[in-house]
Parts: structure tokens; C-alpha cells; sequence
């Protein structure tokens, strides 16, 4: 062999080794770049994974969450208006349209009665009052301390907070302790302590109310006040006791000949009031209860917190009995607050 066949030779050996370490390098880093990816690829897509995963976690609690508010919401809701028993004012006509839909002839009637309050007699809204047994009493109270209205002579002249042992000590009336608060039945002894609380959160509430000047406070501090069911209950069996000891002292005067109203002469002549105890067990002990204010009970409520008492009876539209008032005849020049019914069971506030 030549010598120049050798260089060829031998340039040609180190050509194809040189080839194949190139070869051999780019074999290992595509397999280094194959394995890196496949490393690379399999955290790309787990971390994919895994965000899919936590957004859709993060979705389903975020919708389980937003359910839980809104039921949580409802029923805050709920629960405030339930607890609010003096709502606020609506439009009268459109509260009508919404509860008297149809044309059966109640239907009628009460959009015509509703129509005469709006137009004739200028009642523009309406207050819902909650209905239970304690509606017409609360429908009252409710007028006394939003319009400020003072308290009653005949209270400024007494310590009301002691009228429950004034009827037992001074006046002999031991039956006082079969007084029922409303659903609670007889209490005996414990009686006279808790109607004394009763009347004394009367006076208290009665006295700060009245010394409020600005009507958009007077408002303000009704909505707390008539959201508080406890306290509520306090002042309308107050109011109750109050109406019971009106009706003790005039029985008082009847027996001793002296003129009295007219309506407790009516009161008097029925079986079930003869007398105070009667009327008590008869007829009060059941208010709050299983029924709530009687027509009479009305003339005696007015007559014991001095207030003339209109009331639009809806369903007597067209009638002498549309528009009444308790008492027919106030003795002084009282102050005036006035209700609505569609049946003499429940009553709510007019707005003028």
C-alpha cells in the first residue's frame, strides 16, 4: 500500500469516528432531552392536575358557601321580620290590590273601603301590625309613643307601679291573684310583684317616649322597642291591668250611686262582667291568649289611657258602622289615634 492510500485510509477512519462520536452525542442528549421532558411533562401535567382540581375545589366551596350566606341572609331576614311587629309603611292602594285580588264580592267591598280611605278620608298608607292576640293593644301603644302623646292625668296623680297592692290592701281585692299573663295561666302570690314590673316599664316606657321631641327619633326607638317580643309583652298585659282597674274603680262608684259612663253601665249589665272579678276571669284573662279585644273592651281602653280611639271598620263600608270610635263621647278634649280592620279580629295603622 502506498503511503497516500494510507493517509486516505486513515483520514477516512478518523472521519467515520468522528462521525459516530457526533452521532453518539446527539443520541445522548436527545435522550437527555427526551428523559428531562418526560420529567418536565409529567410535572407540567400533575401541576395541571392539581390546579384543575383545587379551582374546582375552590368553585364548589365557593357556590356552597354563597348558598350558606344567602340561606344564613334569609334567614336574618326572616327572623327580624318576625320579631318586627309594626311594619313599615306601604302604599295603601297597592297593599289593597295585593291582598284583595279577585272579584268575589268580600273582594270588592274591601278595594272599595280601601279606595274611600285613600281618596276621601286621606290615608295614604298603611303599617301591617302583626297578628296574634295582642294586635289591637299593640296597634294602640304603638300611635301613643310614636305621636309622643302625654301620659294620662289620671296617672300623673297616681303612683301606678303600686295599683296592684292599692286593690288587694285598700280595696280588698284578693281575687287579683288568679290574674293570667296572657298564654301563662294563675301565678297566685307572684302576681303583684310581676304586674308591678309590668306597669312600671309602662310608666318608664310611656314618660321617655313623651319627652322625645324629634319624630324621626320617637320612630327610630318604636322599631327597637316593638321588635323586642319580651318587653312587648310586658306593656300590653300592663295595659291589661290598667283596663281592670279602671273598671274596679268605676264598679267602686256604681255601688256607691255615683253617675258613671255609659259604657260601663253596658259593661255591668253583661252575665259574664257583672263585676270586676267576672270581667277579669270572663273576659281579660283570655286577651293575649285564645282572643283578643271585644268592642267594650275598646271603650274601656280608650277610657283608661285617655285617648279617642278611630277605627275604619273595612267590612261595614257603606254602613253607619264604617267609621267608629272609643269612646263615642271622650270626657275631655283627648287626643285622637286611629286603626283599621277588614273583621274586628286585627287591626293595623293608618297613615295620613
Amino acid at each position: 500500500m502506498s503511503t497516500a492510500q494510507w493517509e486516505v485510509g486513515r483520514g477516512s477512519s478518523q472521519g467515520k469516528k468522528g462521525n459516530d462520536q457526533v452521532h453518539s452525542w446527539t443520541l445522548l442528549t436527545s435522550h437527555a432531552l427526551d428523559t428531562v421532558w418526560r420529567l418536565a411533562k409529567g410535572s407540567v401535567l400533575l401541576a395541571v392536575s392539581f390546579l384543575v382540581a383545587a379551582l374546582c375545589y375552590f368553585r364548589r366551596l365557593h357556590v356552597r358557601l354563597g348558598h350558606r350566606l344567602k340561606w344564613w341572609i334569609g334567614y336574618l331576614q326572616r327572623k327580624f321580620k318576625r320579631n318586627l311587629s309594626v311594619e313599615a309603611e306601604v302604599d295603601l292602594l297597592g297593599y289593597c290590590a295585593r291582598e284583595w285580588k279577585g272579584e268575589t264580592p268580600r273582594a270588592k267591598l274591601m278595594r272599595k273601603a280601601y279606595e274611600e280611605l285613600f281618596w276621601r278620608r286621606h290615608i295614604k298608607c298603611v303599617r301591617q301590625v302583626k297578628r296574634d292576640k295582642y294586635d289591637a293593644l299593640r296597634s294602640v301603644l304603638f300611635q301613643i309613643f310614636s305621636q309622643g302623646l302625654s301620659f294620662p292625668s289620671w296617672m300623673k296623680e297616681k303612683d301606678i307601679v303600686k295599683l296592684p297592692e292599692k286593690l288587694l290592701f285598700s280595696q280588698g281585692c284578693n281575687w287579683i291573684q288568679q290574674y293570667s299573663f296572657g298564654p301563662e295561666k294563675y301565678t297566685g302570690s307572684h302576681v303583684f310583684g310581676k304586674l308591678r314590673k309590668c306597669v312600671e316599664l309602662l310608666k318608664t316606657q310611656w314618660i321617655d317616649f313623651s319627652a322625645i321631641k324629634d319624630y324621626h327619633k320617637r320612630g327610630s326607638m318604636c322599631n327597637i322597642l316593638f321588635s323586642d317580643a319580651i318587653l312587648e309583652y310586658k306593656l300590653y298585659e300592663a295595659l291589661k291591668f290598667i283596663m281592670l282597674y279602671q273598671v274596679t274603680e268605676v264598679y267602686e262608684q256604681m255601688k256607691m250611686k255615683k253617675v258613671i259612663p255609659s259604657l260601663f253601665r253596658l259593661l255591668f249589665s253583661r252575665e259574664t262582667s257583672a263585676d270586676p272579678l267576672s270581667f277579669m276571669m270572663n273576659h281579660l284573662n283570655s286577651v293575649g291568649d285564645t282572643c283578643g279585644l271585644e268592642q267594650i273592651d275598646m271603650f274601656i281602653l280608650g277610657y283608661a289611657l285617655e285617648v279617642k280611639i278611630k277605627v275604619f271598620r273595612l267590612f261595614k263600608f257603606n254602613s253607619r258602622d264604617f267609621e267608629v270610635c272609643y269612646p263615642e263621647e271622650p270626657l275631655r278634649d283627648w287626643p285622637e289615634i286611629s286603626l283599621l280592620t277588614e273583621d274586628d279580629l286585627h287591626y293595623h295603622i293608618p297613615i295620613f
